[in-house]
This record gives C-alpha cells, structure tokens and sequence, in this order.
C-alpha cells in the first residue's frame, strides 16, 4: 500500500506541476499576445485538470485539510463535489476543443465555415453554460456525501478513509446515473464524429500535397499539428472514460464497495489529465522553442559562470 501510494503522489505531482505550467502559458498567450480560440480553452481545460488532479486523491487532499484543522465533513462534501463537478466540465471542454478545431480546419465551402468568424462568441456561451450545468448537476455530493459515520455499512458505502456516500433513493440513484451516462455517451459520441471529420480532412490534405508533389505543403501546418494533438487526446479520453465507466457501473447500479476496483479507478480517473498536458505541450511548437530559448540561456549563463 504504500509503494501504491507513492505512485499516486508522484500521479498527482507530475499532474499538476504539468498543468500548471500550461496554465501560466496559455494565460500569458491571451494577455500578451494575439491567441487563438483553441487557446482559450485549453487554458480552461489545464485550470479544471489542475482541480481534477488534487482533489482526485483523498490521500493528498486529506493530508492538507488535516494540517488546516478542517472538520472531515467539509473535506467530504468539498472534494466530492468539486471533483465531479471538474470532472463532468472535463469531458464537456474536451467536447467543445474537439468541435470548434473540426469547424477552424473545415473547407471554406463546408457548412462549418460559416461559424469560423463567430468562434469565440459561441465560446464564451459555452463556457457559461456548462460551467452553470456542471455545478448545478453535480450539487446532489453535497447531501449525499459525508463523513464516515457509526451508521450500518449496509447503508453507507465508504469510498475513502474518512468519507462515505449516504443511502438515497434506488429509483433516484439511476436516475442520476443515467443523466450522467446519457451526458458523456452523447459527448463522446461529438468528440468521435468531429475526430472522424478532423481524420477525413487530414487525409483529404495529405492525398493533394501528395498530388502537388510540394515539399513546402508536406510540411505539417501548425493547424495539422493542433488537429493531430486533439485527436489523440480525444482517443486517449474515450479509452480511460470506458475503462472508468465499465468498474464505475457496479459501484452504482449494486451499491457495492471493492477498495481494490476503486483505487484501479482513481488512478485511471486521474490518468487523463496527467497525460494531457504532456501531450499538449510535447506537441506545441511554441512551448518547445520557448523551451529550447530558455535552455540556450541558461546554457550561456552557466557558460560564463
């Protein structure tokens, strides 16, 4: 258990040093220079995996409550809510990046082109509505979500060291499971159609450059680079979301506790956004040669010393 939990540490640290770094990027791109849309929710996106990451391990978040003397119940009902609120905002930016980078790289002569000029006011109406969505649908862990109590186990399920989830209604509990479950099969299911029509496209390009025999349009367009790096974090977070929702459908549809199952899902929970922003900025070339520009002055400073 505790070379596990070093593990997890080192998830949670390499998650959230990562995003943070995105998140300083992409917030001194939009202040200081001329971003694109795709910046602006990426910035979002690091921001909500940033909260994903720390409250997504009870060990982390309760060893920083317990210095802060907080009662467990708050800790609770914080972690609980803020997580599945992240996480539900998680899979909706990660939707919408895929939707909006399918209508900037789609042909001029496409239906899509012409909501090209209007990207960012539909952005922020996005923005607002599943910010507002997210927070008000996931309010239910404020009630049901608490404290472990003397109460029988048989109604209580424990889903960490300090914290249960309290018995509610059979006929509720499937309600809200399946509300969950319709919300993220409809947006993976946007996330793959717009992959398929991102894929089409590149292949579209690839056959005329091929045709062109042009050296210069081989080149891969930073708008190919952007596509390419979304469609893989698309693949990416449909596999961890069928692998999270397979061990998750037994927790919720039998109310049954496997410590073993939910430490697995933890980890595979908190997978994707650590591995994103190493995707993200391994696929950036703006973040790669400010990178290399930082490592040739550092180079020279050492050099002189």
């Amino acid at each position: 258990m505790f070379s596990l939990n070093i593990v997890f540490y080192f998830q949670v640290g390499l998650g959230t040093l990562a995003n943070i770094f995105l998140l300083f990027f992409y917030t001194a791109v939009i202040l200081c220079h001329r971003s694109k849309p795709m910046d602006l929710i990426s910035c979002q996106l690091t921001f909500i995996h940033i909260m994903m990451v720390i409250t997504g391990w009870d060990i982390f978040t309760t060893d920083v409550f317990d210095l802060l003397n907080i009662e467990n119940d708050f800790i609770c009902k914080a972690t609980s809510y803020i997580h599945r609120a992240m996480r539900g905002l998680s899979i909706c930016i990660t939707c919408l990046l895929s939707v909006f980078q399918a209508v900037t790289i789609s042909p001029n002569a496409s239906l899509l082109a012409k909501f090209k000029r209007k990207l960012k006011k539909y952005m922020i109406y996005s923005f607002f509505y599943f910010w507002s969505f997210n927070l008000s649908f996931n309010s239910d862990r404020l009630f049901y979500c608490g404290s472990y109590t003397n109460m029988s186990e048989t109604k209580q399920m424990k889903i960490t060291k300090y914290c249960s989830l309290f018995p509610m209604n059979y006929i509720v509990r499937v309600l809200i499971s399946t509300m969950t479950t319709s919300r993220d099969v409809f947006l993976v299911g946007v996330m793959l159609t717009t992959s398929i029509y991102m894929m089409i496209i590149l292949i579209r390009h690839q056959r005329q450059c091929k045709h062109l025999h042009s050296i210069r349009h081989l080149r891969a367009s930073p708008e190919k680079r952007a596509t390419q790096t979304i469609l893989l974090l698309v693949f990416f977070y449909v596999v961890m979301y069928w692998v999270d929702f397979i061990m998750s459908s037994r927790t919720v549809f039998l109310w049954m506790f496997d410590p073993v199952i939910l430490t697995v899902q933890k980890f595979v929970i908190n997978a994707y956004p650590t591995i994103s922003p190493l995707i993200q900025i391994s696929s950036d070339n703006r973040i790669i040669i400010m990178l290399k520009n930082m490592q040739n002055v550092c180079h020279q400073i050492f050099k002189k010393v």
